[in-house]
Parts: C-alpha cells; structure tokens; sequence
C-alpha cells in the first residue's frame, strides 16, 4: 500500500502569485492545472518519509499519467486534458519532473552555475509553460528564466533552515559556504552565524543580478494581464531579496505576510501601467490594429 503523501501548499500559499486574479479568466484554469500537478511532485519530492527510489518510481508514474500510458491521479489526467485542449506539449512539465528526480538523490550543489543548471529544469520551465499558455513570444524566454531561477534561489534562501533540518538539503552553492568559512551544520542553529550572514548576501547578491537581467520582462509581454502580474512579482522578489540582505533567514520573517504583498503590488501596477503605455506596439499587435 502506498504512503498517502499530505499536500503542503496551494497556490494562495506560494511566495509569489499564481493565477492571480490579474491572469484573464481562459487561462487560469490551464495554470492551475500545471501548477496542482507540480505541487503533487514537489509534495512527492520533499517527503521526508520517502526513500529517493520511492520518491522517483512515483514521479515516475506521475510523468506516465501525464503522457497517457498510466492513472496517476487527476493531477495528471486533469493537466493532460488541460494541454491537448490547446496544443501544448508536456515538456515543461516533464522538464520539472526532472528537477524533481534530482532533489530525490542530490542533496549538495558545488557552485553557482550548479544551482542555475538545476534552476534550468526547476523554475524556468514555470514561466516558459505561462507564456506559451498566452500565446507570448518565445524571445521572451531570456527574462523569464532569470526572473524564475531569481525566484527558486530566493525560496532557498529564506528556507535554507528548514531544507537542512529537515531534508538535509542544501541549496546554497558550496563555494559560496566555503568563502564566508560557513561550516554544514551552522544551517540547523535557531538564528544564523555572521558567517551564514554574509554568505546569505553573497548569494542574494547575485540573485539581484539576475533580477536585473528581468527587468525589462513585463513591458516585453503583449498580454495586459499578464505584463501587470510579472510587474508584481518582479517587484515582490526585489524587495524579498532586499530582505534577505539585511534579515537572518533562520530567526526573521523573510515572507510577506498579506498587507505587504498588496501594498508592493500595488505600488507595482502603478509604475506599470503608465510606462506600458507609452510601449511600442508588437509586430503583432500592429497587425490586429490594421485589421
């Protein structure tokens, strides 16, 4: 009999708005199927009652269900439904399956362009699956992938504690814990070593950077909505890395709560809305006005 694994989130917990109300209405349903499938994966990937070869034979079945050649569950068999509906193909969702193959067995990352090569299959195809879903421009993929990898690393960072405690997990790169002189089990302390401190910042450093490679995403997307949600989350994740520069991980609240999510988005839509205003209309757009 097969342990039931308890779902740990949904999409109103994440650090960053999923098929908010911003996203049109035709395409949040297909999100949200993407989104309760990869949930049931990371739920499956970060069981710490899972053995790895457990935690992969079940992916395994999930990536099954998805193709069709196996009842994995409505995750599955909602998400297949909800990609044939518009002629999308399971890559994206296989790509995280494969992430998730890799958190079953890899528990340690060597160095910067280790973690980016895991972001590559863990975040990136999230925002390359929400483009495709509103039809946008895959020269738009660029940005996305660094504003999705800048998102994965902030999650952890603010949850580098907990991984460790419980998963043995450590994301932060391993030269980065060797330049600030950060031993392993610092990570399990109730409030974090001036060492971690600076190793922390290190890293959220370079998480700025990539969110400076994003800047530019919301007025590349012709979409509304969307152009509007990626402002808020882009704004979000500057002031979570912001945080993560001055705040202990381990003994401070990193997370927004609700007010501060409102408050930022806000503020994000406001500048938003009249730079896109003044954007250039798309090749495509253009074509639409002249009809």
């Amino acid at each position: 009999m097969m342990t039931e694994i308890t779902p740990t989130k949904t999409h109103r917990d994440e650090n960053f708005p999923v098929a908010s109300l911003l996203i049109a209405p035709q395409h949040r349903a297909a999100i949200l199927a993407f989104y309760r499938f990869v949930r049931a994966a990371d739920d499956v990937a970060d069981s710490p009652v899972l053995a790895p070869q457990e935690k992969i034979a079940r992916l395994d079945l999930l990536e099954a269900g998805l193709l069709g050649h196996e009842d994995a569950g409505v995750e599955a068999s909602t998400l297949r439904t909800a990609l044939a509906a518009r002629n999308l193909a399971p890559r994206h969702a296989q790509d995280l399956l494969t992430a998730f193959r890799t958190d079953a067995t890899k528990l340690r990352y060597r160095d910067w362009d280790d973690l980016i090569g895991y972001c590559t299959y863990s975040a990136m195809p999230v925002g390359r699956f929400v483009l495709d879903v509103h039809g946008e421009d895959r020269r738009t993929w660029p940005a996305s992938d660094a504003l999705c990898a800048a998102l994965q690393i902030i999650n952890h960072l603010q949850d580098c504690g907990k991984d460790y405690r419980s998963l043995d997990r450590v994301y932060i790169p391993r030269d980065a814990m060797e330049r600030n002189r950060v031993k392993l089990e610092e990570l399990g302390a109730e409030r974090a070593s001036p060492a971690l401190r600076n190793c922390v910042r290190d890293v959220a450093a370079r998480t700025r950077e990539l969110l400076h490679e994003a800047a530019p995403f919301s007025m590349m997307i012709d979409d509304l909505r969307l152009a509007m949600e990626v402002a808020v989350i882009q704004r979000l994740a500057v002031d979570l890395v912001g945080r993560l520069m001055q705040r202990d991980p381990l003994s401070e609240r990193v997370h927004h709560n609700g007010a501060e999510v409102v408050g930022l988005a806000a503020a994000a839509i406001l500048v938003a809305l009249p730079r896109r205003a003044m954007r250039r209309p798309t090749r495509a757009e253009r074509k639409v006005q002249d009809i």
